[in-house]
């Protein structure tokens, strides 16, 4: 079969289960395409073969002894963020780039469990710190809609590979949008859970009280079955909640969208930066849930001017004391011919990271330095309690709030935009971070590039079942996650 790369993940496994193909034909399809088309996408830092064919096999072998589940045979690959045991993981940084992890993620290691093969390891931003994966030692990765746009960051070697058809879903991680604005350049589905719902246990810490990890893949309906695995407690991570996790599966259909109290944000579509193609499409996408019988409620985010310089606090706060840990001395690049110990603190620092990473852990160091903390990182912390109470007064009137999920669609490799620019283009998702909140993206269409576009739904704690239950309706209805680049209609 040569077309097994569009098949979903329901369709994958009913026909691992009927002996369509195997694991192995499927693993090796997988394979023939990065192996063909990840030269121009760039998507993967490490392809994993052997272990993949090792791992179809034994899945193979499972099937037929009858101690099969749902996902056992079917390929992932996933952000190089996450902990592999006996495989790099270099979080994109040249720090970590000969770094061999010893033991594997819990989101890794639940995905071996339930029998998924590991293709490989997804490009990313340096430490997750950007929006375009173009902070990458391992260099830029391509949007498989324009070889020449980005495909978003941090997690964007996972959209990419799922929207190039190289791996059938991916995982990612959230910080401040970065699951959901690659989902929204490349044209998939990605949900950014609540805090604590995914264990954090081997995922390489940028901002702790903030870091999320999440599914990535075309549909609501792939990304549920992720969901069903990388959910859940771990006594492993200390901020990892002992929540009843659902069947997401099983419930896709049990939010009726006749009804839903959706809220929109009057301050989220006044935003300057906020492209005309952009606001059109994710208003013709309100406008079809409203056909479906949703009910649109205009609401205040009166905290809307305080995301971008609350979360710039914040997070760069807590990535200077997380990357502290990367000196030159107990693992990772060392500089050569160090004079002395601060020599060697100071050139394995500067050379190993990046300028992105560079200057964030700056931002933080000063925000947390002797009088300093309680006029910026302190502040940011209560603006970060105002901004979780003025979403939970929203809640109070409506079910899902919605908004872009990113201002504008793709920009182009190498644009010419300053940090400060760059930082404003999350103006859409980092409140849904500081808030701890569940976000998903839905691609809604295309601007007049042909570049995708994406309608982000936020929901309050705990309500993933229900986000994944309103977009998988909305794609019952419409076809816009099941459009290809043309890059990804390529055979193997």
């Amino acid at each position: 079969m040569t077309d097994l790369h569009r098949l979903s993940i329901r369709e994958l496994s009913e026909g691992l289960a009927n002996a369509q193909f195997s694991s192995r034909e499927l693993t090796e399809h997988y394979l023939k395409r990065i192996a063909k088309i990840d030269v121009q996408v760039k998507s993967y830092v490490t392809v994993t073969p052997e272990l993949a064919l090792v791992e179809a096999d034994a899945a193979d072998t499972l099937r037929k002894a009858g101690g099969a589940n749902v996902l056992t045979g079917v390929p992932i690959a996933h952000k190089d963020i996450f902990c592999t045991q006996g495989i790099k993981t270099t979080a994109g940084s040249k720090i970590l780039d000969n770094f061999i992890s010893p033991y594997d993620a819990t989101v890794v290691a639940k995905g071996k469990a339930s029998g998924l093969v590991t293709l490989g390891k997804l490009n990313m931003d340096e430490f997750a710190m950007g929006s375009t994966s173009e902070n990458s030692y391992y260099g830029a990765t391509a949007n498989p809609w324009n070889l020449n746009h980005v495909p978003g960051g941090s997690s964007g070697g996972s959209a990419a590979a799922v929207a190039a058809d190289l791996a059938p879903f991916a995982t990612g991680t959230d910080t401040g949008g970065s699951i959901r604005q690659p989902a929204s350049f490349c044209g998939l589905t990605g949900l950014k859970p609540t805090y604590g719902r995914v264990s954090r246990f081997g995922m390489i810490a940028y901002a702790s009280s903030l870091d999320q990890g999440g599914p990535m893949a075309r549909s609501a309906e792939d990304c549920a079955y992720l969901m069903n695995v990388m959910a859940g407690h771990d006594a492993k991570d200390s901020t990892s909640m002992n929540q009843v996790v659902d069947n997401y599966v099983a419930n896709l259909n049990d939010t009726s969208v006749k009804g839903l109290r959706i809220g929109i944000p009057k301050q989220y579509f006044n935003v300057s930066g906020l492209a005309e193609d952009v606001k059109a499409r994710v208003e013709e996408s309100l406008k079809k849930l409203e056909d479906m019988g949703a009910t649109l409620v205009e609401i205040d985010l009166n905290m809307t001017e305080s995301y971008v310089p609350t979360y710039y606090l914040i997070a760069p706060a807590e990535a200077s004391s997380n990357l502290q840990r990367f000196d030159g001395v107990r693992y990772g690049y060392r500089c050569e011919n160090p004079v002395d110990l601060m020599d060697l603190y100071k050139r394995s620092r500067s050379e190993g990271f990046g300028a992105e990473v560079q200057r964030r852990i700056l931002i933080g160091t000063y925000a947390l330095s002797a009088g300093y903390y309680d006029a910026y990182y302190v502040k940011a912390q209560k603006v970060r309690r105002l901004i979780q109470q003025d979403f939970l007064k929203a809640f109070e009137s409506v079910d899902v709030i919605a908004a872009p999920s990113a201002p504008t669609t793709a920009y182009k490799i190498g644009a010419d935009l300053t940090p400060v620019e760059m930082y404003l283009g999350d103006i859409y998702t980092l409140a849904v971070n500081l808030a701890g909140l569940p976000a998903i993206n839905a691609p809604v269409g295309f601007d007049q590039n042909n570049l995708p576009v994406g309608l982000q739904l936020i929901g309050n704690y705990w309500s993933e079942s229900q986000l994944l239950s309103v977009v998988h309706q909305y794609q019952q209805a419409t076809d816009w996650h099941t459009q290809r680049a043309a890059i990804a209609e390529e055979n193997a």
